[in-house]
């Protein structure tokens, strides 16, 4: 597995805050957001590409031309993987994984509801020294958790994903104690519902917990509608400045 060390790139662990987009809506319905993520000087450091919860069935032209376009622009394009919190069969996440890497030339893999439980920790790390292997040791994975989970996955991906909700749950929110032993940046917080006026706060947040990549957006979640952070948040060009490239945590 890699580590990133700098916005697009992978060797070592996070020494800044970025972006990490958890998965924009298919091009055509999205062609601001993902656009924007190829922006010069934007701090992104890797984008989740879900064609159809998954791969799809076949190559999609539109998503073909998209992670092309992210990874000339030094963006580390991740395949989504749903575990659905382990009960998917090991030969159909390899196979999956597979597609994503031929036809999106993925550099790495979001494993979306993975199990958070001491017990599925020997089936996650199958699958993700499975798909570390894929790449010839070069992937960058990240375990979409939502929540602080057993330690132990800590040392089976690149990051964890040990924050997923709303502003209001966040701002009172406590970080696990066992993430102190680990370096900055191994964690990712995304939050949804964060007012523009309460930005820096959710920032500070973010920083103080040890999170290298977030995405903050001021939409909210909705029943039966899309996820909130399918779409830009209405302060994307607040974000990049606050955050800029290079700035050191």
């Amino acid at each position: 597995m890699s580590h990133l060390t700098r916005t697009g790139t992978a060797t070592g662990t996070v020494r800044t805050l970025g972006v990490g987009a958890p998965g924009y809506a298919h091009p055509l319905l999205a062609p601001v957001e993902w656009a924007e993520l190829t922006r010069p000087g934007t701090p992104v450091h890797w984008a989740v590409l879900n064609v159809a919860d998954g791969p799809g069935s076949r190559p999609d032209p539109h998503c073909l031309e998209t992670a092309g376009r992210l990874r000339h622009a030094g963006v580390r394009v991740l395949g989504h993987l749903d575990l659905a919190h382990g009960s998917r069969p090991f030969g159909e996440l390899v196979s999956q994984a597979q597609r994503h890497l031929d036809w999106y030339r993925v550099g790495g893999f979001y494993l979306d509801r993975c199990p958070t439980d001491r017990t599925d920790l020997p089936g996650v790390r199958r699958v993700t020294s499975t798909l570390s292997a894929l790449l010839g040791g070069d992937a960058h994975l990240v375990l979409g958790h939502g929540v602080h989970p057993h330690p132990g996955y800590a040392e089976a991906a690149d990051q964890l994903v040990t924050f997923s909700g709303s502003w209001v749950d966040y701002r009172w929110s406590q970080v696990a104690e066992w993430t102190a032993d680990h370096p900055e940046g191994r964690f990712a917080h995304f939050v949804h519902g964060v007012p523009r006026t309460h930005l820096d706060e959710a920032l500070r947040i973010a920083r103080w917990q040890g999170a290298g990549t977030i995405f903050f957006t001021d939409r909210v979640a909705a029943s039966g509608q899309n996820s909130p952070f399918h779409s830009l948040p209405g302060y994307w060009d607040e974000i990049v400045s606050r955050i800029g490239p290079g700035v050191s945590e």
